[in-house]
């Protein structure tokens, strides 16, 4: 079978190699698709604890199962399947266990023609769904349900602003808190990319390149500020969000990606009953409720391109550079 591997920083290559065999409790899959995420960039970039090369990347795939191993139901053979990349999570519904760990590092990740998983990773392909489309859901969209619907709790009518739009789990973000009921608004640095989002469901959108953007929103949405705000940036910018959030709101990050904020404002956090919610990737009861409410909604992600495995270098260098707007596939 042929895989991308990381051999060193910054080296991707494309192997031959033995299709692995599954073990006890495993299935065999023959991707037909499969999805980058940032997380493969950091690790590609030496960023991300635990790197040992050669390192198989890949934390999204759909495909074929070939094969099982020994204690698995053959009629697993020949189902179309996606995989949950949240391995372990433990016990408790509350947080991920200590023996948590997501596919692509340590294991050997998706991006490769042939791979085995526990059976227990599996799940029916959503039949509305191409490859491209079910490859891109597991890791963004299981992120963005938790994040939304498990910590938030976003209700019907409630105003939910979204940053970074464009960017696979902040899509899907958009998508469930549309199908929610929720009234949607959304940041980017690009305008092409808010007004995309509006296509989507989203009510509006600011560029918070603008100078005064917060302040500008906060003077739009005066009688009304918003009572769920998604973020995964961090940085300098976090204090804005916080000053758009109405009493009592819930503000939710996944993500560090501009660093801490410089500041914590305790005393808006605390006068105006604010939560600051914490969360990353879901448990398997969010895997299930996600795949639930996808189904039921007819939820299609957003796929911004597709590579072959032979250009799969291009994918990385797409996502590198912020160009996408959706989830980038790589197809076998």
């Amino acid at each position: 079978m042929r895989a991308l591997q990381l051999t060193a920083l910054n080296t991707l290559s494309i192997s031959e190699m033995p299709a692995p065999e599954p073990v006890a409790g495993e299935a065999r899959i023959r991707l037909k698709a499969a999805a980058l995420n940032h997380r493969d960039v950091w690790i590609k970039h030496g960023q991300y604890g635990g790197v040992k090369y050669p390192v198989q990347p890949g934390s999204d795939g759909a495909g074929v199962v070939e094969s099982v191993g020994p204690g698995v139901d053959a009629a697993w053979v020949g189902s179309e399947v996606i995989i949950n990349p949240s391995f372990t999570w433990g016990e408790r519904e509350q947080a991920q266990g200590e023996d948590f760990t997501i596919l692509g590092l340590p294991r050997a990740g998706t991006l490769a023609e042939v791979i085995t998983v526990p059976v227990a990773q599996l799940a029916a392909k959503p039949t509305h769904l191409s490859w491209a489309g079910a490859a891109a859901l597991p890791l963004a969209g299981l992120t963005a349900y938790r994040a939304v619907v498990t910590r938030a709790g976003l209700k019907t009518g409630e105003k939910i602003l979204i940053s970074g739009i464009g960017g696979g789990v902040a899509l899907f973000a958009l998508q469930f808190a549309v199908a929610q009921g929720a009234q949607v608004y959304v940041t980017s640095s690009s305008d092409d990319k808010i007004a995309k989002a509006i296509e989507l469901g989203a009510t509006g959108g600011f560029n918070y390149t603008h100078m005064g953007w917060a302040k500008t929103a906060a003077h739009g949405h005066a009688e009304r500020l918003f009572d769920v705000i998604v973020d995964s940036a961090g940085g300098d910018g976090f204090e804005a969000l916080l000053d758009l959030a109405a009493p009592g709101a819930r503000v939710v990050f996944y993500g560090a990606t501009k660093g801490n904020p410089p500041v914590l404002p305790m005393r808006k956090v605390f006068w105006r009953q604010l939560s600051l919610l914490g969360t990353t990737m879901g448990s398997p009861t969010d895997w299930e409720a996600m795949l639930g409410f996808v189904d039921e909604h007819g939820i299609r992600p957003v796929v911004s391109d597709e590579f072959p495995l032979a250009r799969a270098a291009q994918a990385f260098t797409l996502l590198e550079q912020n160009g996408q707007f959706g989830k980038v596939v790589v197809t076998f």
